[in-house]
């Protein structure tokens, strides 16, 4: 006796199909990763220019110098790569006081190309310091 079974398919070549169709899809995922990544360290670095640059303000004895450090030390942290367009310097410069920088940085992610990114992504991070209550300001602080 004969038994009745159902017809076989023949699947050859489905999984070349499955590999062309996923492909595409695996590398945007692996670039999104990329830009993440890249996005996180970029965000780290300048939140530590920012903590660099106002702890190099906060030893200064007055404004003017405590502003120029501040773009120095910021600038010298990041080492040129990107463009900081914003160094500011806030706060009550008298003993006691605190002080409070910010730093916004253009970074480039036109580079990863496929994804569709825009050209530069502005990165912002602000940090801040208290001034020495023994420490003399320009400002009229006590000694």
């Amino acid at each position: 006796m004969r038994r009745l079974s159902a017809p076989q398919r023949d699947d050859a070549g489905a999984m070349s199909v499955e590999i062309v169709l996923l492909t595409p899809v695996l590398v945007a995922f692996l670039l999104l990763v990329v830009a993440f990544g890249r996005y996180v360290a970029v965000r780290g670095e300048v939140e530590a220019a920012s903590r660099d640059a106002v702890r190099a303000a906060s030893l200064e004895r007055d404004l003017g110098s405590a502003r120029a450090a501040a773009t120095a030390t910021a600038n010298a942290s990041l080492g040129g790569r990107w463009t900081c367009e914003t160094i500011g310097l806030t706060g009550d410069f008298v003993a006691g006081g605190t002080i409070e920088t910010e730093v916004s940085c253009r970074v480039p992610v036109d580079d990863l190309g496929l994804l569709g990114l825009p050209g530069t992504v502005t990165v912002t991070a602000t940090s801040s310091a208290p001034l020495d209550i023994y420490r003399r300001t320009g400002a009229g602080g006590a000694p």
